[in-house]
């Protein structure tokens, strides 16, 4: 059942998906070749404590740690470990805060140095991918329109749209209803409909969009071990329209404070 959220709900709301976000904004800060994803989750935790929120994911069906970070052919749900960035990784980094009984949960990938220019591809249409979808998230539409848009602007640039792995309904709940997959056919689904949160989220391949779990039973990799990418953010539907919870201005920010590229574009993108 899908739970309608007040708009002091979606309030509430806003302010643990911004905590993520500004979590997010440090990461860029800081993430760099040898830096390891463990000092990342190290400040991460540090930071969401010090916001007084809870690390969403830290014991979450048993998870270990409070970033998920996932590098190169890592789909989603990489532990974080010990072994350093280096130069022409990208790396998805997965967050989530909960206070005020809320979540907040959203990522970003990111370029580590010099990458290839197939993986630079991967990340921009990524990205044009989730606000294609998020402008599709209007009333009147369903969940299939913001899928079909995911999945039509990755597949005609010949990328693999991940099949098992959807993004969700957002609340007092991590995952709640509806499932929002990134591929669909439009005008099917659940009726998008004001007061809904949804976190939306396409995970896209370099190659095949079949994955596989490790022995880790967290990490999910490309079947072919190719790159993936991996964007996210948490939308309500006010007044008919997308009104996105969180940003990714701190990121870009910082990124652009380094002199990196910081690929800024929003829900108005025309994409030809």
């Amino acid at each position: 059942m899908v739970k309608i959220k007040t708009e002091e709900e979606i309030e509430i709301m806003r302010q643990s998906a911004l905590i993520v976000s500004r979590t997010l904004g440090l990461m860029a800060e800081k993430i760099a070749p040898g830096v390891t994803p463990l000092e990342l989750d190290k400040i991460a935790y540090e930071y969401i404590k010090d916001q007084g929120a809870e690390p969403g994911f830290l014991g979450f069906g048993g998870f270990p740690n409070s970033l998920c970070i996932s590098v190169n052919e890592a789909v989603v749900h990489g532990i974080p470990g010990k072994i350093s960035f280096k130069e022409g990784d990208i790396v998805s980094i997965d967050c989530g805060a909960v206070k005020n009984g809320f979540y907040g949960d959203h990522a970003y990938s990111f370029a580590i140095g010099d990458v290839s220019e197939e993986a630079k591809n991967l990340l921009k249409v990524t990205k044009e991918s989730l606000y294609l979808a998020i402008a599709q998230t209007i009333v009147g539409n369903r969940i299939g329109d913001i899928g079909y848009a995911i999945q039509h602007h990755a597949e005609k640039h010949g990328f693999g749209v991940v099949r098992e792995l959807v993004g969700h309904g957002l609340g007092t709940d991590m995952h709640e209803d509806p499932q929002v997959p990134n591929y669909g056919k439009r005008g099917r689904g659940k009726k998008i409909v004001n007061g809904m949160v949804l976190a939306i989220e396409p995970m896209i391949n370099l190659g095949t969009k079949d994955i596989l779990m490790l022995d880790d039973d967290w990490t999910i990799v490309t079947a072919d071990r190719k790159y993936s990418a991996h964007f996210e953010h948490d939308i309500a539907v006010v007044n008919g329209k997308p009104d996105i919870l969180s940003s990714f201005d701190y990121v870009e920010d910082a990124l652009e404070k380094r002199g990196l590229d910081a690929m800024r574009m929003g829900v108005d993108i025309l994409v030809a």
